[in-house]
């Protein structure tokens, strides 16, 4: 459901590329990775959902803020459901692997096979170099899409005063960045933790 929808708001760009980025989503796990180690989303297709989510609030956002549907519609699309591009992974890696937890040997079971966390179901993939996801996802959506110069810069910061780039943003920020920001935050800490679209 939500592999459909995402490819269609993409494709629905027209943007040079797009549909060749569409595949290497497919291919590389975008719509079956999770979107964290434990907190919002860690489950299989949490990433997807989580997409949509933030594209579902910005689109409510950008019209509550008085803004028409038409206004920056493609890089809302582009921004909204690729801003969290690289936790899908890159080189042939997936970002987040399964937390597996020995169990405890017994006299009865001295060898327990592994099971994954319930408390953090997934963790950093120890095989895949750090590279923070917001610059993880530039690099692999440029691969096979141009993105503009405003949509660069809000996938970038979009984590706002929670990531990297908080010293840079004061002052700088853009229309985009600000409703991607507020929309993620809102789909992460609202939508997701109320279970509003369940």
């Amino acid at each position: 459901m939500y592999k459909e929808k995402i490819t269609e708001l993409l494709l629905s760009t027209n943007r040079e590329g797009m549909d060749k980025l569409v595949e290497h989503m497919e291919e590389g796990g975008f719509f079956t990775a999770p979107c964290s180690t434990r907190y919002h989303l860690s489950k299989e297709g949490g990433l997807a959902e989580h997409s949509l989510n933030v594209y579902e609030n910005a689109l409510r956002i950008s019209g509550g803020l008085g803004r028409p549907e038409e206004f920056l519609r493609d890089s809302l699309i582009i921004v909204s459901l690729l801003h969290d591009l690289g936790k899908m992974g890159q080189f042939g890696k997936e970002n987040y692997v399964p937390n597996m937890l020995k169990g405890r040997a017994t006299k009865v079971n001295p060898d327990p096979e592994p099971k994954q966390s319930e408390a953090q179901p997934y963790k950093s993939n120890p095989d895949l170099l750090y590279v923070d996801h917001e610059v993880r996802s530039i690099a692999i959506a440029s691969r096979f899409i141009e993105l503009t110069e405003e949509e660069q810069l809000a996938i970038l910061w979009h984590n706002g005063l929670y990531g990297p780039f908080k010293y840079e943003i004061q002052g700088n920020e853009t229309p985009l960045y600000m409703i991607l920001h507020f929309a993620d935050l809102w789909s992460a800490r609202v939508t997701e933790e109320e279970g509003i679209n369940e």
